[in-house]
């Protein structure tokens, strides 16, 4: 997980083409650092608090004006669905619980909830490939099953707005050390047309590379787990040859694309980031949200410092 200080503006007007709509959430990685836990729990509906890793995301999109979602799943995964899916028993169970039955209620009407399977994981381009009978040619966003970014500090509206207005690529990019490009694509980056001073921190992308060693790295800009493609992205999958790990990676056909003159552009993202990827990242995005509760963060606040500071004595007692 990581912070920065400032946010990208969401205010900007749409002046060009349609705004997309549509979002896909790949999700049908095995989760193996969670192993065993994910064995038969999917790792985007592990609670972070009282809400699932996906739930977050979904309302991410959801909040940024998207009415539709694809979740692109895998053998035994069908609960992801079943989440925003309606429950009447337990609804009639929570008649006399107003809160927890608004909250149950909630999943149903964030927004129209599709899904498709991928039979076997060989890229995040080969799994936003199954999502083209559902786009078609129109403009969507792809949301990362692992990470999302904080309610007051949004990402999305920014990036679709930018999409709206290029008619190309839109990514978005935080800054990482040095020794950690080779878990991320990386990019090389010029300034930005003026013409987009007004949306956010925007810079023009003129190279990528997926997970490079530090030594031959471009920059310290990390993709961030948020894209706003246009529908042509499919046809530069369809001709995208294997790549990093023998897989057909989303980066390799965007640059297909770049190289033929569709305009690429990324937001550098400097707003709070929860990657829940792996196991501490899920640990410090737990207790930085629990912290951060109004009904639960003083107390919660006040347990931790008592635990950090017993140290080895093994905690105060709760």
């Amino acid at each position: 997980m990581s912070e920065h200080s400032a946010n990208p503006s969401s205010t900007a007007t749409t002046t060009g083409g349609p705004r997309a709509v549509k979002a896909v959430i790949p999700a049908a990685g095995l989760a193996t650092r969670f192993l065993p836990a994910t064995k038969a729990v999917p790792k985007e509906l592990l609670p972070v608090v009282d809400r699932p890793v996906l739930q977050y995301i979904v309302e991410e999109a959801t909040e940024a004006g998207i009415t539709d979602v694809l979740l692109i799943t895998g053998r035994g995964k069908t609960s992801m669905v079943d989440h925003f899916d309606r429950r009447p028993d337990l609804e009639e169970r929570l008649a006399k619980k107003p809160e927890l039955l608004a909250a149950v209620k909630r999943t149903e009407d964030l927004a129209a909830i599709y899904t498709c399977r991928q039979p076997e994981q060989l890229g995040l381009g080969h799994a936003v490939g199954y999502a083209e009978s559902h786009i078609g040619d129109q403009p969507f966003a792809v949301l990362l099953g692992d990470e999302f970014v904080k309610p007051t500090e949004p990402l999305l509206p920014a990036m679709l707005e930018l999409q709206a207005r290029t008619g190309g690529i839109v990514l978005a990019f935080f800054e990482v050390d040095p020794d950690e490009t080779t878990r991320y694509g990386i990019a090389s980056v010029a300034p930005a047309e003026a013409e987009f001073a007004d949306i956010a921190e925007v810079v023009r992308v003129t190279g990528m590379v997926e997970k490079p060693e530090p030594e031959e790295a471009p920059s310290n800009l990390a993709v961030l787990g948020r894209y706003v493609l246009p529908g042509r992205i499919f046809d530069a999958i369809h001709r995208t040859e294997p790549g990093s790990g023998g897989e057909i990676q989303l980066t390799d056909a965007m640059e297909i694309l770049r190289t033929e003159g569709v305009p690429v552009h990324a937001i550098v993202y400097r707003g709070t980031r929860y990657d829940t990827g792996m196991p501490l990242g899920y640990l410090q995005t737990v207790v930085q949200i629990a912290a951060e509760r109004d009904d639960l963060g003083a107390e919660f606040r006040e347990w931790l410092a008592d635990f950090v500071n017993a140290g080895s004595s093994g905690g105060p007692r709760t």
